[in-house]
């Protein structure tokens, strides 16, 4: 059974400043041309199954896309292949944006 977590902007912010992530952007190429949470990692959700062993290894793995829906695929697709503290971004870009924290160019993101 695939499980993973729901993480709210705000925690998700918090937890940035203080533990190692994995930040996975599941967005298409034309939504992550407005920005990208930093540090994350941009894969296109329909890329993610043919790129989903070359991630790097992370004790916690986070998923966001524009609302949560897209990022929750994701979010689930790899807790089935056994990633252990796997994260949705509830609502995802939109809830980050709302909750007034930044967003930088997608080159000031990594790249995958």
């Amino acid at each position: 059974m695939s499980t993973f977590s729901e993480i709210q902007a705000s925690d998700l912010f918090n937890t940035m400043a203080t533990e190692p992530l994995l930040l996975v952007d599941v967005r298409n190429d034309d939504e992550v041309a407005r920005g990208v949470i930093e540090g994350a990692i941009h894969i296109p959700l329909a890329l993610l199954p043919l790129k989903y062993e070359s991630l790097p290894k992370s004790d916690n793995i986070v998923f966001y896309c524009h609302s949560g829906i897209r990022s929750a695929h994701a979010a689930a697709f790899a807790s089935s292949k056994g990633s252990k503290n796997v994260y949705n971004l509830a609502g995802g870009v939109l809830a980050w944006a709302k909750a007034g924290y930044p967003f930088v160019a997608k080159d000031e993101g990594k790249k995958k």
